[in-house]
């Protein structure tokens, strides 16, 4: 998350926005029903290197924006942006943004620019005044200005296939699904702009909502959701509702094994939603490598996973429509979440693994040239001890990092194939 490279004015962003619809290819041929196949037909485009990485505010941005909005024409949902368009645009300040982790610490000419969360809506038959809200954000890194984990001397267009042009896709799969499927309720699909400089679109969105919120029955994210690897699939947010936990393992007939984090709150656009007392899921299949880099490309995306998670998602709109505001009321979920997962201070410079259920924060990367590359840290180490300190799991490490200076020097122990580990490390 972070701050991104300057490329227009306000007014250069407007006039691009206005002629760039007519040069989108059209929406192609899809399936009906949500296939691999149209998975990532949506995914490959919104990945090309064309669109330069689809940071907030850019004509790559811009672009993906209008392939969406043309695909929400298509499938004959009901524009609910502003003015009665797909599109809410919000404006960005650019040098208001916190940077800690950029590759860069210019400062921006153009400050401000716009960005675009694309809205729409498929009317219930019974219910149209009840809402369940489906969402992921659509933006990325561009070059890796901000936010990057990619630390080398060339600068390299940051695709986000995973992150989040997976999630897009699901989005665009379902929304097409329920056009040809509708159900009592209404449903509103939602493409959220700069979540990675800290949830802004969402923000934005809640806080200028297009249906009232209160008719919203529940939020489900989807971000992260092209990597699923041995059939395992994390679902955040089961604490923010009693019926939670039933209703996801009633609707797990693939047999996927599904890992639950009770907490609302977290690193994606379901946190806006859960802080407005809407009960939400956040679906997620694990970070790994190349998370934040370059390498995170289409080749990577594992198509049959995303379309199990689809069905998954598919399976659980369909219960909530059978049930009542009474069945599915908002409850304060434990916290676990709340921090900033990407910490925001002092940092290693690792890639945690967020569904990593035993003693201690597993890692599934470094990033090159950071603390923990320099010290000789490698992804699938389990941190276990940092600055002499015992940690159980990721929430104690971002503890222990607060404690800690930028410039000190201090140890960190690992296990590593099974034996433990003790590395010096200057922060």
């Amino acid at each position: 998350m972070k701050l991104f490279r300057a490329l227009f004015t306000l007014s250069a962003i407007a006039l691009f926005t206005i002629s760039c619809s007519s040069n989108n290819a059209g929406p192609k041929a899809l399936s009906p029903e949500i296939t691999s196949d149209d998975i990532l037909k949506h995914i490959s485009f919104l990945a090309d290197d064309t669109l330069k990485g689809r940071q907030a505010g850019t004509p790559g941005e811009v672009r993906s924006a209008n392939y969406i909005a043309d695909h929400f024409a298509n499938f004959g949902l009901v524009p609910a942006g502003n003015n009665d368009t797909y599109f809410q645009e919000f404006t960005i300040n650019m040098n208001m943004l916190n940077n800690p982790h950029s590759n860069s610490n210019k400062e921006f000419k153009d400050q401000e620019h716009i960005a675009r969360n694309v809205a729409g809506i498929i009317k219930g038959t019974e219910q149209p005044n009840q809402y369940i809200v489906i969402g992921a954000h659509y933006d990325h890194l561009g070059y890796g200005d901000f936010g990057s984990l990619y630390n080398r001397d060339t600068t390299s267009i940051h695709n986000g296939a995973d992150d989040n042009a997976s999630g897009t896709a699901g989005v665009l799969e379902l929304a097409q699904y329920f056009n040809r499927h509708p159900i009592k309720k209404s449903i509103l699909f939602l493409a959220f702009s700069a979540e990675e400089m800290g949830l802004l679109g969402s923000q934005h969105y809640v806080e200028n909502p297009t249906i009232e919120l209160d008719n919203a029955l529940a939020m489900i994210n989807m971000d992260m959701i092209g990597r699923m690897a041995e059939n395992k699939l994390l679902i955040f947010g089961t604490g923010s509702a009693d019926r939670w936990s039933q209703l996801i393992e009633e609707a797990n007939t693939d047999s996927i094994t599904i890992n639950t984090v009770p907490d609302g709150t977290g690193a994606s656009d379901h946190t806006s939603f859960y802080n407005k007392q809407i009960p939400v899921l956040h679906y997620f299949t694990d970070t790994h490598a190349d998370y934040h880099r370059p390498s995170d490309d289409t080749e990577y995306i594992n198509g049959e996973g995303t379309d199990k998670v689809l069905e998954h998602v598919k399976r659980m709109v369909v219960a909530l429509d059978n049930l009542t505001e009474d069945e599915l009321t908002y409850t304060e979920a434990p916290v676990t979440q709340n921090r900033d997962v990407t910490m925001s201070g002092v940092t290693l410079g690792v890639t945690p693994d967020y569904g990593f259920d035993g003693n201690g924060m597993r890692i599934t990367g470094v990033r090159g040239g950071g603390a923990a590359d320099s010290a000789g840290l490698q992804g699938g180490d389990v941190i276990i001890k940092l600055a002499n300190k015992d940690l159980k799991d990721i929430y104690a490490y971002m503890e222990i990092l607060n404690t800690l200076e930028e410039g000190q020097t201090t140890t960190v122990t690992v296990l590593r194939d099974g034996s433990e580990q003790t590395f010096e490390i200057e922060l």
